[in-house]
């Protein structure tokens, strides 16, 4: 198996390119089953956010897969992959893990070090096994990325340091307004980046009202941040109420167009419209009449604090070794299958020749037994070590390329030599989740199609076209 991501992200696309791209829960379980049993894949799950879109994979071959991918994600979206092209990246093996421990980490966020993509890539993941697509090669990956989330924010200060979109927001909304303390704020929507945005403004010492489609949901966010609900037919009321307004629905297509923002601005009172929803909530030509901050704004304030800088250091070193730490234990699992091939292939070999000796003597059970067991150690001599050697070179890249000499010295069946895709008994349970109180999603299944042989493939692999990933 081999791991690759391709994807595209706010560090080489626009928020325009992206908006176009992104996919809401129908587009993403649509985007799986193009993905689905296709050639060059064993397993895919996509992650889609306001800031990337994202397919991880287990796969056979690197070209094969990367087309597939490239031409899936190009159908899904309506974008044609000409235009996807220079924007897209890829990670490939030790790359891929890399990258996916750092996107957990918030190293490849918008407001770096947030901790909402926790919870996306655990939804992903959750997405990607329930519609069958997502075996337990991506999710000792993408578990263990959860893992080293966890600790980045349990172990290093980078909470105390980071800032998240909606904090950035009020940062340069506060240039704009003075003390924010008794202003009135109101943020459509009701969902998860709602609630922060409220709980955020309620802090700022805001009075704050909540709209939303469904009124119920509205109310209990507003009870929790001591605010006042309304209704979605009241939006336009509560607008002209307000100094500062927040939208993230994730609805698609502008929920608060040109005209309505012209209207609530015919006062001529200052406000700060703050739009952090991808697709887009407000109409972008509404900078042209007021202070308008999007993602593509956010997005340019970078941490600049020796402090922050130095967080983001020891969260960077974190991910590094939880890397280095995954990528050997994988190694040393590759080595074992071949490790006990040989072993039983050296087993067979003695029972074929006491079978030999049994048919021309007549041993008794005593010198049978001491025949066998002189036979045993001798090979145990001779195989301890190569045996202790490779397990040495598995923490090499190189590694595997001595394990590939030994099956074909040995003429080793490749199909049982192959790494087991079977992880531990509960590898499909949510990592948050007790696990006694999480049934299994697919028991018994998973989509790794046995036997299937990798062709040969480049140890590492640069990003795709002009749009080269930094970070």
């Amino acid at each position: 198996m081999s791991y690759l991501v391709l994807g595209l992200s706010h560090r080489t696309a626009s928020l325009d390119l992206l908006e176009q791209v992104s996919l809401d829960a129908g587009g993403v379980s649509g985007l799986l089953d193009r993905l689905g049993g296709a050639e060059h894949l064993r397993e895919a799950m996509v992650l889609s956010t306001c800031n990337r879109i994202e397919v991880y994979a287990d796969v056979d071959t690197f070209h094969g897969a990367v087309t597939l991918i490239g031409d899936a994600l190009a159908e899904q979206s309506g974008v044609p992959v000409g235009q996807l092209r220079d924007h897209l990246y890829v990670h490939f093996e030790d790359r891929a893990v890399a990258h996916t421990l750092s996107v957990a980490a918030g190293l490849d966020s918008v407001a770096v070090g947030e901790s909402q993509i926790l919870g996306q890539l655990r939804d992903a993941l959750r997405s990607g096994m329930q519609s069958a697509q997502t075996g337990p090669a991506l999710a000792a990956l993408v578990q263990r990325a959860l893992r080293v989330g966890k600790r980045v924010h349990s172990e290093t200060e980078i909470d105390s340091v980071s800032r998240s979109l909606i904090e950035r927001a009020l940062e340069e909304t506060q240039l704009r307004l003075g003390d924010l303390a008794g202003l009135r704020g109101v943020v459509v929507g009701a969902g998860a980046m709602s609630g922060l945005a409220a709980h955020t403004l309620a802090r700022a010492g805001l009075e704050v009202s909540i709209v939303n489609r469904t009124l119920e949901r509205g109310e209990r966010l507003a009870m929790a941040t001591g605010g006042t609900a309304y209704g979605w037919d009241d939006l336009p009321l509560a607008m002209s109420a307000a100094d500062v307004i927040v939208s993230c629905t994730g609805a698609v297509g502008h929920v608060i167009s040109e005209a309505d923002v012209r209207r609530v601005q015919a006062d001529r009172q200052p406000r700060v419209w703050i739009d952090l929803a991808l697709p887009r909530d407000i109409d972008p030509r509404a900078a042209e009449i007021t202070t308008l901050l999007s993602l593509d704004e956010l997005s340019g304030l970078a941490l600049s604090s020796h402090a922050e800088k130095e967080q983001l250091r020891v969260v960077r070193d974190l991910v590094t070794a939880e890397t280095a730490e995954f990528l050997t234990a994988r190694r040393a699992a590759a080595v074992g299958p071949t490790v006990a091939a040989l072993r039983e292939r050296a087993e067979a070999v003695i029972d074929a020749e006491m079978t030999r000796l049994r048919q021309r003597t007549d041993l008794g059970d005593h010198d049978d037994a001491a025949v066998r067991q002189t036979l045993h150690r001798v090979v145990e001599k001779i195989l301890h070590t190569p045996t202790v050697r490779m397990k040495e070179l598995a923490a090499d890249e190189s590694g595997q390329d001595y394990t590939a000499l030994l099956r074909a010295l040995f003429d080793l069946d490749p199909h049982e030599t192959r790494v087991s895709a079977l992880p531990p008994p509960e590898w499909w349970r949510d990592p948050d989740e007790p696990s006694s109180g999480h049934p299994p999603l697919h028991p018994g299944h998973h989509p790794v199609r046995a036997g299937r042989r990798c062709a040969a493939r480049p140890r590492s692999r640069g990003d795709v076209g002009r749009g080269r990933h930094r970070g």
